[in-house]
């Protein structure tokens, strides 16, 4: 299983869009631990871009602070699971939270 995480200096972005850089990190969701952890930088931000770049890569699941709702709907359409209105925090503790059914998902703060 691969997690994206869309990164601002360093933790996860509040929208998935203005990110600097992605975390993706691949899980054992049987063992609840991450076994890799690949920074890459997105390409250009257009509409539909990163959801088939992030699937291309083998993402299952996304996780941001928010994202539109087309955005979301793409995410699906690609078979990524979208988790919007987490918290701005580093990446370790955002997918050992979320392994562990921990995870607080929040309101999205992306309103477009």
């Amino acid at each position: 299983m691969k997690i994206a995480i869309p990164l601002t200096y360093g933790q996860l972005s509040a929208h998935f869009g203005h990110c600097e850089q992605f975390a993706l990190v691949e899980v054992d969701p049987a063992d609840k631990k991450i076994t890799a952890t690949e920074y890459l930088t997105p390409p250009a931000h257009e509409p539909g871009v990163l959801p088939s770049w992030l699937h291309d890569l083998g993402a299952t699941v996304i996780i941001a602070g928010g994202m539109g709702q087309r955005a979301q709907q793409l995410f699906a359409q690609n078979g990524i699971e979208v988790i919007v209105g987490v918290s701005c925090r580093p990446v370790e503790q955002v997918v050992n939270d979320y392994l562990e059914g921990a995870l607080q998902a929040g309101e999205n703060i992306c309103d477009h």
